[in-house]
């Protein structure tokens, strides 16, 4: 006995205990489309909610931590950001990506710190 569960127009009506069969068009979906994309949506809905889970703990505990404005000169700390990332402080992390952790860490905005730094390797 071979069980065609996604078979079209083999539906066996003993395997359903609901009756949403009977309202589906049987020539466009199988007889456990349904039931299959519930359990998709339902393995979904963990994943989202576990992220959101995830992202609401992760913001409750930085908003714990104290503020940090940077007091120095841009200047010093794109040489800060450029001595780190060639020290590879941050497991060879791209220095754009430091740059932008840096700026949203001490609420700063560093502009074009390319440029910055290249004066600061000629001596401008």
């Amino acid at each position: 006995m071979t069980i065609s569960c996604f078979s079209r127009n083999k539906y066996d009506i003993k395997l359903s205990l609901d009756t949403s069969y009977f309202e589906a068009d049987p020539n466009f979906s199988t007889s456990h489309d349904y039931k299959a994309a519930k359990i998709i949506a339902n393995d979904l809905i963990q994943v989202y909610l576990e992220d959101q889970l995830h992202n609401t703990v992760y913001k409750e505990k930085s908003t714990n931590l104290p503020k940090l404005n940077w007091g120095g000169s841009k200047t010093a700390l794109t040489e800060l950001i450029h001595a780190l990332h060639a020290q590879g402080a941050f497991d060879n992390a791209d220095i754009k990506i430091i740059a932008k952790t840096f700026e949203s860490i001490f609420h700063i905005d560093l502009g074009d710190f390319y440029h910055t730094f290249m004066e600061l390797k000629t001596g401008r």
